[in-house]
């Protein structure tokens, strides 16, 4: 099965969303937490065997520039990467400061993860 997945899908299930969108938080906060959300599943996606940090920088670069391959747009990919990884580092980060792996980060995480910020 290919770790491709459709660009113009949405990672996030409904279900992920609805919890998102219910959470007592000021909207900017709780846009904040979906931004997390989307990105944590992508890198899932991306390194779906790996049950550690995820750093598989070589795989990231590689997705984003098929992600950017659809739009014909380089910049895109660089722009998208360089987001991707920021994000993956503050999300390794967070799960180890709190002592859980990356991949079992939840919205209540995430929350916390932003109510930091």
């Amino acid at each position: 099965m290919s770790k491709i997945q459709d660009p113009f899908s949405n990672p996030l299930n409904i279900e992920t969303i609805k919890e998102i969108d219910n959470l007592d938080l000021p909207i900017m906060q709780k846009h904040h937490v979906r931004i997390l959300a989307h990105c944590l599943q992508i890198l899932k996606i991306i390194n779906p065997d790996d049950s550690s940090e995820l750093r598989d920088q070589t795989s990231l670069r590689e997705w984003c520039d098929n992600q950017s391959s659809k739009f014909d747009d380089k910049e895109f990919s660089d722009l998208f990467y360089a987001q991707l990884d920021s994000t993956a580092k503050k999300l390794n980060t967070f799960s180890q400061r709190i002592g859980k792996n990356i991949k079992d980060l939840k919205i209540d995480d995430l929350v916390l993860l932003v109510e930091q910020s």
